[in-house]
């Protein structure tokens, strides 16, 4: 007889979170008698969760989605799985404007930059590459474009589809920070991982990993056996942009990071903890 176990799990409504745990949901695949209760919600909110949520008066979760700057930040608490994680080449933030902005404009004090929140990764990127820009605003990452385009803001750093939208808005890329990231380390730039609480065992940790693979392996194996799941989340996105987003954010190092994976995480952290050490 098989025991059950539940755990909460925490990811992000985008379609390449939904991607890679529709199967582990939705008794596609064997889960080993684990079951899951979820918590869908942007990825700083959940990023907030798992750094400040006794603060917050909210629940930690067993199994979450996090930037990997916030990582950095609850690596005592929590632990990287090897599967799910979203790094890759030519995936990274970029920093768009309606003006033509230069990439030296960036370390201006003055201007207005929007950030979609202070744990993410996409944070920590232009903060190494543009250390003088203070003066920051936090906001979802999905009203950056439009505070852009009101002129709330002077520039805005971009994640998840908003890279295949701005240009149709008639805004304009100032510096891609993956592309910052990749000339400086050769290695695939770092933005999101799957953790899970160090309180659970060993066999237990090595069990999610082995059931979130399983469930990426399904997806790549049966693309589109998740799309009524992806669509629903997808907050009217087109399939198009679906599709792409999927392509861009899931791939080998989502299946396992191995070794130039860590490697590359290994750095990130690095760089983390150094600029966590100066902000706090």
């Amino acid at each position: 007889m098989i025991r059950r176990r539940t755990f909460t799990l925490g990811f992000s409504p985008c379609p390449n979170d939904c991607f890679i745990f529709d199967a582990l949901l939705h008794g596609k695949i064997d889960t080993e008698g684990l079951t899951f209760k979820t918590v869908i919600e942007d990825v700083e909110a959940l990023n907030r969760r798992a750094v400040k949520g006794s603060k917050l008066k909210v629940q930690s979760l067993d199994i979450t989605k996090l930037s990997f700057f916030s990582y950095a930040q609850v690596k005592k608490k929590y632990s990287i799985l090897d599967s799910g994680s979203a790094l890759g080449f030519g995936v990274g933030p970029l920093v768009i404007s309606d003006k033509r902005l230069k990439i030296e404009d960036l370390n201006d004090k003055k201007l207005r930059i929007a950030i979609p929140g202070k744990n993410t990764t996409a944070n920590l990127l232009f903060s190494l590459a543009f250390p003088k820009a203070s003066n920051k605003v936090e906001m979802l990452f999905s009203k950056i474009e439009d505070a852009v385009l009101k002129r709330k803001v002077d520039a805005g750093v971009i994640i998840h589809e908003s890279r295949f939208t701005y240009k149709q808005k008639g805004l304009k890329k100032v510096i891609d920070l993956g592309e910052w990231w990749e000339s400086k380390t050769k290695l695939p730039i770092p933005l999101g991982c799957i953790a899970i609480k160090n309180s659970f065992s060993k066999n237990i940790q090595k069990k999610v990993e082995r059931v979130i693979r399983r469930s990426v392996e399904f997806a790549f194996a049966n693309p589109d056996s998740g799309k009524v799941f992806i669509k629903k989340h997808a907050q009217e996105m087109d399939d198009a942009v679906i599709k792409k987003h999927i392509h861009l954010y899931v791939n080998r190092y989502s299946v396992s990071l191995g070794k130039e994976g860590r490697k590359a995480v290994n750095i990130f952290l690095r760089k983390a903890e150094k600029l966590n050490r100066i902000i706090k």
